[in-house]
C-alpha cells in the first residue's frame, strides 16, 4: 500500500495519533498547507497550487520544495490538485491532514465528498484535523479501533438502509435512516465499534482527540 499524506489548509494540531498514520508517508502540500509541514516535521516532496496563501517566513528546506504551480482561476481547488498528483504518484491510501475548519466550509464539505468518491473509486482515505477523524463508510461491514468513550457520529449522504452499529452506547440493528436524519449524531463508544451497511453511504466522523470547547 503506498500512503501519502495530502497537506490541506484547514485546522490541524499534532497527536500521536496522527504522526502514526503519516509515519512513512510520502507528502505533498496544497498551497497553505505547507505550513502544517513545520507542525508535523514533514517535508513534502511537492507543493501544488495557484500559491495565492503562502506562509510567510518559510524555513529554507520547504521554501525549495518543489512547486507545481496552477492559475487562480481554475477549475478544481489545490487541495484537489495535490489529490490529483498523489494518485499520479500511485497513491493507494491518502491521510487528508487539516480536512477540516478553517475559513472555507465549502472546502470542508468538498473534502468529505472528495473522499467518498475516492473511496468508491478504491482509495483507502482517512480525513482529519488530529483532534477529529473523517472515514468513508460504503456498503459492508468495518471495525475501528478507538477507544471507549470516544464520540462519534454517522453522518449520512444518502439515505441509509440496513445501517448496523454495535460496539456503541446507543447501537442499531439493521435500520433505515433517512438523508438529512440527526438519528446517528452523538454516538459514544463501548467496547470495538463495527458498522455495517447495506445500502447508502456515508461518513464516520470521530474525536479520539476532542478539544477543550467541544
Amino acid at each position: 500500500m503506498s500512503t501519502f499524506t495530502i497537506l490541506l489548509g484547514g485546522d490541524l494540531i499534532r497527536t500521536p495519533r496522527l504522526d502514526r498514520q503519516a509515519e512513512g508517508s510520502r507528502v505533498i502540500a496544497a498551497d497553505a498547507g505547507i505550513g502544517h509541514a513545520r507542525l508535523l516535521g514533514l517535508v513534502p516532496e511537492l507543493w501544488v497550487g495557484d500559491f495565492d496563501s503562502v506562509p510567510a517566513k518559510l524555513p529554507d528546506d520547504l521554501a525549495s520544495v518543489p512547486r507545481r504551480t496552477f492559475p487562480t482561476e481554475k477549475d478544481q481547488t489545490d487541495g484537489e490538485l495535490a489529490i490529483a498528483a498523489a494518485l499520479e504518484r500511485g497513491a493507494t491510501r491518502l491521510v487528508l491532514a487539516g480536512a477540516f475548519g478553517g475559513k472555507r466550509a465549502d472546502h470542508a464539505f468538498l473534502h468529505l465528498a472528495l473522499a467518498l468518491r475516492l473511496a468508491e473509486a478504491g482509495t483507502d482515505v482517512l480525513l482529519t484535523s488530529g483532534a477529529q477523524e473523517g472515514i468513508p463508510l460504503l456498503r459492508g461491514t468495518a471495525g475501528f479501533d478507538y477507544a471507549d468513550g470516544t464520540l462519534f457520529s454517522v453522518l449520512g449522504f444518502s439515505e441509509l438502509a440496513g445501517l448496523t452499529v454495535t460496539g456503541a452506547k446507543w447501537p442499531l440493528n439493521h435500520v433505515k435512516v433517512a438523508f438529512g436524519s440527526s438519528l446517528t449524531i452523538s454516538n459514544e463508544i463501548k467496547g470495538r465499534l463495527e458498522i455495517a451497511l447495506g445500502h447508502g453511504r456515508a461518513m464516520l466522523l470521530a474525536h479520539p482527540y476532542p478539544l477543550p470547547e467541544s
